[in-house]
Parts: structure tokens; sequence; C-alpha cells
């Protein structure tokens, strides 16, 4: 490894694991102690920890065991609290559902779910939704069959010519899947596996031959693209391209149009396509533009043109640019809607007769309907203050109808078909929330809290209409701020469970997602990734100040990227908060980062920096929630893991939660659960799933001693 050396390895005061202790539910294991001196630019810095990551070490799974059983006995009181929540949660859900049916060819596509069942049913019908059902591919079957606890299928396809179904199932949660076949003809699975690569696949027109994308087997980074003909050995299987910068990974996919595959290459900066005719499935792939430090791009196809939308010239809320496909270089760009500073180019889709584009203003997603003939463009209307308006499954060029999904904090998830010449727009779904939800019980609001830099950072929230907003509401703070994701106002039935007990559910729309556009991503990440944190304390106060919540009941929670957020909000204010949960959290970011053997750090090197510069790792050392742990007193703390995640490695948190035991100097909860059977993600079925989300939210009112509004009102 090329970032420490290991001067000593001293087991000096060493502390023993004691299982027995943590049986009784009160007493918290104590790791370990075996400290490492890890050697940067002539710092020395020793981390206790070091071992937890011997995932095969059988001291390491006692102790995340012992973790698991202290976390079970300190959280017995809410047991009928968590099961309660997750029957209500569940109760909410319409078991028996469907998605809406979109048209491919002949077919009319669709996924179910049947009552009972945690994993979803992939059918069709031909010619008409009257038509006989057809299941392709029933996931609960394939899990039974399979006796596999975790079951994440993805990467669905059908051939072009609709006969064979394509698929990837993962059985452990480390996102490293085998592809299968099947004939959708005669039911039968092909004989063969390819075993061990990603769900990123696409079909050539030949109905026979498959792109697929392999891992390094070490680092996890997509990185080769095979050619596989269905039916035969994948050991005959053809490389036909690998990616040798390990800052970049690949994968593939085919146009809209159906007509040409296309090998993309990224990394956080910077992007390359080549494109090859899907009819010539072993022909060679030509590069639509060469990478470039800095120049960012996307492809897609529609006639004898392909469509880039990119950041070329300066243009930082990207642009949309038309390129013949016979001379796709740069000289032969033509401007199709121009860069505006204010607001950015989100996707777009095209229509035979118009082009539809989303974009993001104001931390809110707009739809811009421009129709090629260079009549009168326009936007359609959404009507809240906060929500999500995003693109659903459009397959066809020739038509006027574009299917189109929005949501909002008090709107469940809806699917619209709009007629972009008569703006005439037809529901076709909205989620059915049961146990007496109605939209009209809840108040959304949109509102700006001011960072200490002066900048506006907005702030969505919804709460019950009987919440009293007069500062003696609990309020739960969520925030994420990385990778450039933007975190909308949707809608959640879980939080129904405690926004219905008297609480303010909130979203902080920190600096380093993108909902004000591509320069809000820019001041969130690398030398600027400061701000992504102190925003989210900045809108805690503001919270606090406006009489939103209670200043001794204010929670926060966050993810992977959010949970490093917590961590370093907690090390900066602890004082803050009452309560904080932090998922899969990415706390550990210098020694990770430091690590080009872990997965995902070398593609990231544009997103958080690259310690391997002093500059770079001294600001990240300065903000690294763990190596910024001090002896003093922290909010109760709810920390969950998975064993098997790939993203965040389980012994980031893991170590964190030993660093605070040895550090706090409070009586305050701190909690690990590590999923010894999951991954990133958490459980892979949808009732298991709520069951985690169920603990989660059992933790928070437990602290909070929320009561509901119905009890309230009695």
């Amino acid at each position: 490894m090329r970032y420490f050396s290991l001067l000593a390895v001293l087991f000096l005061g060493m502390h023993t694991l004691n299982p027995a202790a943590a049986q009784t539910g009160m007493t918290p294991p104590e790791a370990a102690v075996k400290p490492v001196e890890l050697e940067s630019h002539g710092h020395v810095r020793v981390d206790d920890y070091f071992w937890l990551r011997e995932r095969e070490d059988p001291e390491v799974i006692a102790y995340l065991e012992a973790e698991n059983a202290y976390t079970k006995g300190m959280t017995a009181h809410i047991s009928d609290l968590s099961d309660a929540l997750f029957e209500e949660m569940k109760g909410r859900i319409k078991e028996d559902d469907s998605s809406v049916p979109y048209r491919r060819g002949d077919y009319w596509y669709y996924t179910r779910f049947e009552t009972g069942q945690e994993y979803p049913i992939y059918s069709r019908r031909k010619g008409t939704m009257e038509a006989d059902e057809e299941d392709m591919l029933d996931v609960n079957t394939l899990a039974e069959e399979m006796g596999s606890a975790f079951m994440q299928v993805s990467g669905v396809q059908v051939s072009p010519n609709a006969e064979h179904l394509a698929f990837a199932a993962d059985t452990v949660g480390r996102r490293i899947y085998n592809i299968r076949f099947k004939n959708l003809t005669t039911g039968e699975y092909f004989p063969e596996t390819i075993e061990h690569v990603t769900a990123n696949l696409a079909w050539a027109n030949d109905n026979q031959t498959v792109f697929y994308t392999k891992q390094d087997p070490e680092t996890l980074r997509w990185y080769q693209i095979y050619r596989h003909t269905v039916g035969t050995d994948p050991s005959e299987d053809v490389l036909v391209f690998e990616e040798a910068d390990d800052e970049f990974l690949s994968f593939v996919f085919r146009t809209k149009s159906n007509q040409f595959l296309l090998i993309g290459s990224s990394q956080t900066v910077s992007d390359e396509y080549r494109f090859l005719n899907a009819d010539d499935p072993t022909g060679n792939f030509q590069v639509v533009l060469p990478r470039a430090r800095g120049l960012e791009y996307s492809v897609d196809h529609y006639g004898d043109a392909f469509y880039i939308r990119t950041n070329a010239d300066g243009a930082t809320n990207f642009k949309l640019m038309k390129t013949p496909v016979a001379g796709p270089s740069m000289e032969n760009w033509e401007e199709v809607i121009p860069h505006r500073e204010e607001v950015l180019l989100s996707s777009y889709e095209i229509f035979q007769d118009y082009l539809v584009l989303v974009e993001r203003s104001q931390a809110l997603t707009h739809m811009r309907v421009r129709p090629w003939d260079g009549s009168e463009e326009h936007y359609l209307d959404f009507g809240e203050p906060a929500y999500l308006a995003y693109l659903s499954t459009n397959v066809e060029f020739d038509t006027p109808l574009l299917r189109f999904g929005y949501t909002s904090m008090t709107t469940p998830t809806t699917t619209y078909d709009y007629h972009l010449g008569t703006k005439e727009k037809t529901l076709l779904k909205r989620t059915e929330v049961l146990g007496g939800f109605d939209s009209n019980d809840y108040i959304t609001e949109r509102v700006w809290a001011e960072a200490r830099d002066g900048t506006a950072v907005p702030i969505s929230m919804v709460y019950h209409k009987d919440t009293p907003i007069d500062g003696t509401a609990p309020l739960l703070l969520y925030g994420y701020g990385s990778y450039g994701n933007s975190i909308d106002a949707t809608f959640s039935s879980t939080s129904l469970s405690l926004v219905n007990r008297g609480f303010v559910y909130a979203i902080a729309h920190i600096r380093g997602g993108q909902e004000m556009g591509r320069q809000w991503y820019e001041d969130g990440k690398l030398m600027n990734k400061i701000n992504t944190f102190t925003d989210f304390i900045d809108c805690a106060e503001y919270l606090v100040e406006a009489d939103y919540v209670d200043p001794e009941r204010l929670f926060a929670r966050g993810g992977s990227a959010g949970g490093l957020l917590m961590g370093a909000v907690i090390n900066l204010r602890p004082d803050l908060w009452k309560g904080v949960v932090a998922a899969v959290p990415f706390v550990d970011i210098v020694t990770t980062m430091l690590d080009d053997t872990i997965p995902l750090t070398t593609f990231e090197y544009d997103e958080w920096g690259n310690p391997n510069e002093q500059e770079a790792y001294e600001y990240m050392l300065s903000y690294s929630p763990y190596d910024n742990v001090e002896a003093k007193d922290y909010p109760n703390l709810l920390v969950t893991t998975g064993l098997h995640d790939s993203q965040v490695q389980y012994w980031e948190p893991a170590k964190w939660v030993a660093k605070m035991r040895k550090m706090k100097t409070d009586n305050n909860r701190l909690l690990l659960k590590t999923n010894m059977s999951a991954g990133h993600g958490g459980a892979s079925g949808r009732f298991e799933r709520i069951k985690e989300i169920a603990f989660d939210y059992a933790f928070v009112l437990d602290l909070a001693g929320a009561v509901s509004i119905e009890t309230s009102q009695n």
C-alpha cells in the first residue's frame, strides 16, 4: 500500500473484548486497542482500531456481534414501539400493487408485488393490458430457490425481439452480481451464469449478444466491458474495452433509439464515450470525443445526430449540443440549448416533434417543452412551494405524450402522461397510502436560512396541521450534501410516523448537492467541503431561532456521505443535537482515501481530494469525523452499517464507535447496529427495509418523548 508504513504495531494498554458483559445489554463492549502508526507527509496518526478491517478475523466478528447484543439490550424498552412503528408503516403500503405499465414494441411491461411478498415480480402483457399476464421473473421464487436471506435483482432487460430476458442477482449485498438468461418463450433458463460481475448490461440488436461490465475483484471499480453470446460458455467471452485509468470507471448502455451501443468512461470531472452500431456487435467502438481534464459530457442519439449535454467552454450549468454521427468531433457541434448562469440543465428527453428539458433553479425542478418547429415553448406548472418533478419511462420518439413523475412532501408519488401539444395532463397513478392518509392534514413549507458567509440555504419541511410552530415541537433534520446529488422535497410514507407524533420533518438543501445549480456542488466539495457541514449547522440554528423546533429536541439523520455529515456536525456542534442517526457513515475519510485498494477511492479524488497531496491531506484531516473525536460530551447516537457494504466498509463506523466509547465524557447512548447479512443499502426486502427505518425512528421518538397527534387531541 502506497500511503503508509506500519512503523509499529503496539499492544500497549490493550483492552480485551467482553462479549459476556455486552450480553447483559447494559455494559458497552470495549474493543481491543491495538495501536498502529500511519504515516503520511511526515505526520503520524495513531489508529487504535485499524485491526477491525480484518473481516475474516473471529475477533472482529465477535466485536460486531457484541455491539449488536449491547444495542439489543439497550433498546429492549423500545422494541414494542419499533414493532408498532413497523406495523404502522407496513399498514400504509398497498401490498398487492403494481407500477404503471409502459409500452415497448408489442408488449406492456410493469412490475408488481403480491400481498406478503418481499420482492417484485417482473411481468408483461402482449398488445393490450387486457391480454393474459406473463410473469417474466418472480424474484420471490428466485430468492427461495437460492436459499438467500438477501436478494437484489437489477439490470433486468428484455432482448430487442422480446424473446430473451437478462438479469443480474446479488445474494450478499456487496453489489457483486451473477448474470443469468431466460428464454421467455419456453420459460427455461439458459445453462450459463456469468459470475462476479456488475448489473450493468446491454443487448445488441441480434438478440444473442450481450455486453456487460466487470469490476476489479479487489477495488470493485467497473473497468472492463465484455461481449457474451447467449448460450455459450462465459469463459469464451471477449474483452472489448478496458479502462486503464484507475480514476475512471466504465459502463455500457443502449441509446433511446436502440441504434447504438455506448461505452462510457467517467470520473468526477471528466467523461469519454465510445459508440458502436447495435446491428454490428462484433465491430469496433469509436470515440465520440476524447477525454480531457474537466470536460464532462453525456450522449444520446436521434436521427443522424448525437445530442450531447456538456460543460464545454465554461458552460458550468451545462448546455445541449448536436453533432453528426458521421463526424462527432467538436468542430461539428451545433448549439441547441445555450448555457445559462442561473439555471442548471439537469437532463432532457427527445421526441420527434418536441424537446423536453429538465432544469433546476432555486432548489426546484422545472420542465420546459420546446417544439422543434420553433413555435412557442412553455413550462409545466406544478403549483407547490417544494416538490420534485422528474422524467419517467419514455421509450418512444413518435408520440406527443411525455410521461413524468411528481411528488412533494404532502403528495405521494404520482405518474402522469402530459400531451406536449394540448398541454393536457392525465393522471395515471398516485401511490395509494392506506391508513386514512389525507394530504390536507399536512403543511409543507420552503424557508431559507442564512449561512455564516451570507449564502441563502433552502430548507423544505412538512408537519401536521395540528403541530404548533411555537418552539415546542421536536424536529428531525435530514441532510446529504455530496456528489452533486440533490435531495429533493419528496413524499415519505414512513416519515408520517414521526409527523403524526408531532414532529417537524425537514430537509436541509446544503451545498455539495446541485439544488441551486452546479456551483452549489462546487462550493461544497474538495477544499470547500466545510461549507456542507456549516450549512447544516446554520440551518439547524435557523430552525431553532424561527421556533420550528424545541432546542432540546432537535435530531439529525444522514447516511453514507450524509453519515460523514453527521460525524462532522457532532464534532463541531455536539451540544446542538438531542440525538443523531448515522447510517452507513463515511467517517474515516483520510485512511480510506489513502488506500487505493478500497472500492471507490481513486474514482473519488475529485470529490474529496487526493490525500497523497499534502494540502488536500491536511484539509481532509481537519474535518474527518474519526480523526477529530475528542474527550467531550456527544449527543445520543445510533450508528448502522452492513458487514458486506462495498461503498462504506463496515469498519469505518465500527472504528468510529469504538473510539467514541473510549473518548466521550457523557452518559448518552452510543449504539452500533451491524446487519450481518446485508450491504450498503441495508436489508433487501421491502418489509425488512421498513423494519430498519422503524428501529431508527423508535430510537428518535424515545428520546423526544413525542406523542401522536391523535393522542394529544383526546
